[in-house]
């Protein structure tokens, strides 16, 4: 296992956030060319980096803090994403029901999935306290329904819309749902979403408090580069997806992927180290805080704006997301997950894209 130095932060980890924030200065926009190479690049550099400074803390503040901090750092970064894109780019009102739908399914089977597999290749089987996994399951799941379902079956507003007073309504019920999930993660049930004493990486070094506040604020730098970096890609994102002939819906996959990056490479480590709780915290947690705090800041943001906001999803994912969470609950119904469950989580993941090309 990578031991984190207690006394120091390698060049790279330093260098990468500033170099990122002086790309983004420096280029700005780009589009389709030679030129975005480096720009993507500098954004994966950063990707790197925002893993190993996430990690760096959550060593020092211990779970459920640890994860805690990087979902809430992405997620801001995800709100503030399809806020510029869809105030400076062409109207596309279904950009973030786009981008929540391919995170909660990223996060349901891509990332948990892959973490799942790499977990069972490393160490054959890994625990996990169920009364986490199900509590965050519990706050997920009506979330993905009231946001994305619900919209398609009430009749104040024509189509996926929900109609001013409604989309406040859900908007509180998001933050009130994610309140209360932080409270019981946090204080009261905190229990829930620590690792087993036996799930605990042997080669797990706290680092020390000047390292670990040295590695927050470089965190937040490359989040930021990350961010910029992106939307600096977004014009070559856009007139690529419209390049190849692919669906509209296929930028919101992207967009919430490069959003996800950085807990996807925090989360895949925690498996390797046998610490599947943090996966699954970093996982779904991550899920949990995009729709209750994205929800409620992008509906206040186009709501200023006077933008319609499109949520309601396709009947096809509709069911692709119920079944979704079923198998979840299966999954994370047992305390265990070995190979097989990663396979299936991965093939869910599969369709979910297949059926954007071909809904």
């Amino acid at each position: 296992m990578t031991h984190h130095s207690t006394n120091r932060i390698p060049l790279f980890f330093i260098a990468a956030p500033l170099l990122g924030i002086a790309a983004w200065l420096g280029i700005g926009k780009v589009g389709l060319g030679l030129i975005a190479l480096p720009v993507l690049l500098a954004l994966l550099c950063n990707v790197i980096a925002a893993v190993h400074h996430a990690e760096v803390v959550a060593l020092r503040v211990g779970e459920p803090f640890g994860g805690l901090i990087l979902a809430l750092s992405v997620t801001v970064i995800e709100a503030g994403l399809i806020i510029s894109l869809m105030l400076t780019g062409d109207e596309n009102p279904a950009l973030m029901r786009d981008t929540l739908l391919a995170t909660v399914m990223l996060v349901l089977h891509g990332i948990a999935g892959l973490a799942i597999l790499v977990g069972g290749i490393v160490h054959r089987e890994n625990q996990f306290r169920v009364a986490g996994a199900n509590a965050l399951l519990a706050v997920l799941m009506p979330m993905a329904v009231l946001v994305l379902i619900v919209p398609n079956h009430v009749v104040s507003a024509p189509g996926p819309y929900y109609s001013n007073g409604q989309l406040a309504f859900v908007s509180l019920v998001c933050l009130a749902l994610y309140g209360a999930f932080l409270f019981v993660q946090t204080n009261r049930h905190r229990e829930y979403f620590l690792p087993e004493e036996s799930a605990v990486g042997e080669g797990d070094v706290r680092p020390s408090g000047g390292l670990a506040l040295l590695s927050f604020l470089l965190l937040c730098v490359a989040l930021l580069a990350v961010v910029m970096l992106a939307k600096s890609l977004a014009p070559a994102l856009e007139g690529g997806v419209a390049a190849v002939g692919a669906p509209v819906a296929l930028v919101g996959v992207i967009v919430a992927a490069i959003v996800l990056l950085p807990e996807s490479g925090a989360a895949l480590r925690s498996a390797a180290h046998n610490r599947m709780q943090s996966a699954i915290n970093l996982a779904l947690g991550s899920g949990v805080a995009s729709i209750g705090l994205t929800v409620p800041t992008v509906a206040a943001v186009t709501w200023w704006h006077g933008q319609p906001l499109a949520l309601g999803v396709s009947p096809g994912h509709s069911v692709l997301l119920a079944l979704g969470f079923a198998v979840a609950m299966l999954t994370y119904g047992t305390g265990r997950t070995n190979i097989l469950s990663g396979i299936v989580h991965l093939v869910l993941a599969a369709t979910f894209v297949f059926t954007i090309f071909a809904p």
